[in-house]
């Protein structure tokens, strides 16, 4: 499902880092060695792929230099 982060990102908090990712030699091969990857998750507000705008949870990696990748919709809080 297609979406977009509208306005910031809030009450953000790290899930896991470096080898506690389970997924970190995808990361590493799809994006680059470079960086300490991260899992952090957060609230925001999110507009779909209809149009509507809803209040969700969001997970995200991201890494000093490469920036956030592979960003998903955890579950809806509203």
């Amino acid at each position: 499902m297609y979406f977009e982060i509208e306005g910031k990102i809030s009450d953000i908090e790290l899930i896991a880092a470096g080898h506690g990712i389970r997924i970190l030699a995808l990361l590493q091969k799809r994006y680059g060695r470079g960086g300490r990857w991260r899992k952090l998750k957060g609230v925001a507000n999110v507009r779909l792929s209809d149009g509507t705008i809803r209040l969700a949870e969001i997970h995200w990696f991201e890494a000093h230099g490469i920036g956030k990748k592979m960003l998903r919709i955890k579950r809806y809080l509203d």
